[in-house]
């Protein structure tokens, strides 16, 4: 498959990322169990009576998208392809109380409707009055980069020129309380985490939504090239070196190819050891993290994403996400490894534009 184009970025986030200075005000966050996402003014961007029937993962998703789009100059994309974890979950917890208060009698369907995970997608596209394909992944922490495969398809098969991709997941006060007590989220005893030495389970959650244009042409805004993409739902310790050095073979490269290596350090001591694994073939790579700036979720490599566009495009990788000191005179290939909780194993291959 031929490379195809990141022609802009957007990314709703804990860190103030929809600020043109963000790069320099990345604020890192270990002692916290849940972080809450910076969010616009919505009014500036959705009509007040709109925005009061929409989820916060639907607002955030719009006006992500809607920078995505004016950036990449394009009013009406080919496609809207959108991945996420837990969908509109403020409205499914609104619906499943509803069901419960009312012992499942005169219910009113607006919030069943809203809580469906294709809700953002569906969002977008009336917004934009856009009749073209429409689809959602709900593939755990992998439905981005599905999304992104789907797109290259389309890309690549000529079905499509201009692809908006998306990623969004938002926190709800139950299913936080939820992973609180099946230790998904951190101990508060367990607080500040050290991300990359913790010696316990459980992890710091976000939330936020990330939005690209894909294009099969570059553009004097392009971020990168989307080059290659591998998707693995299980995958045992000792095959990781494997997975990833197949992963670079496939695409003609080799480890020292690799200029910079973007992992998923969560702060789980029982699944970050995929990530200890991979660093050990990166020797002479630049190695980052991202987590502590953005918290876990199940679309968290929508924000490695976003982040991995900048680096390639302003050649600079900002101190507070490095690892080791390693750095090379230019920044060409950018591998970004990605798994939750130990499933769901990603490779994504960006390459400068």
């Amino acid at each position: 498959m031929s490379a195809v184009y990141i022609n802009s970025a957007a990314c709703i986030s804990v860190q103030d990322t929809l600020n043109e200075n963000f790069f320099q005000n990345l604020k890192p966050e270990n002692s916290s169990q849940v972080l809450k996402a910076i969010e616009p003014n919505y009014k500036e961007f959705i009509p007040p009576a709109a925005s009061r029937r929409m989820s916060k993962t639907v607002k955030m998703s719009s006006v992500a998208s809607q920078y995505a789009l004016k950036e990449a100059r394009i009013e009406n994309p080919d496609a809207i392809i959108v991945g996420t974890g837990m969908g509109c979950s403020q409205d499914s917890e609104k619906f499943l109380k509803n069901v419960l208060d009312n012992n499942e009698e005169f219910l009113t369907p607006t919030f069943f409707i809203q809580s469906t995970h294709n809700t953002v997608a569906g969002q977008i596209a009336l917004g934009l009055q856009c009749h073209a394909y429409n689809f959602t992944y709900v593939n755990t922490s992998s439905s981005l980069e599905f999304s992104f495969l789907d797109a290259k398809l389309q890309i690549n098969d000529g079905e499509a020129k201009n692809v908006l991709v998306g990623s969004t997941d938002e926190q709800t006060d139950r299913t936080m309380e939820l992973y609180r007590l099946n230790k998904t989220i951190k101990k508060e005893e367990n607080l500040p985490i050290d991300y990359l030495n913790s010696t316990t389970d459980g992890v710091i959650w976000g939330e936020g939504a990330s939005f690209f244009v894909l294009g099969k042409d570059k553009t004097e805004n392009s971020y990168a090239q989307l080059q290659d993409i591998q998707i693995n739902s299980q995958l045992d310790l000792g095959e990781t070196e494997l997975f990833i050095e197949d992963f670079l073979a496939k695409n003609n490269l080799s480890k020292n190819d690799i200029d910079a290596v973007i992992l998923g350090f969560s702060g789980d001591a029982k699944s970050d050891v995929y990530y200890v694994k991979a660093m050990n073939l990166f020797e002479n790579s630049a190695l980052l993290y991202y987590k502590h700036l953005s918290g876990e979720f199940n679309t968290a490599s929508g924000f490695s994403t976003f982040m991995a566009c900048h680096i390639l495009k302003n050649q600079e990788i900002p101190e507070v996400m490095m690892i080791n000191s390693a750095k090379k005179g230019g920044i060409k290939n950018i591998l970004l490894y990605n798994h939750l909780a130990g499933n769901d194993h990603s490779l994504v291959l960006l390459g400068r534009a």
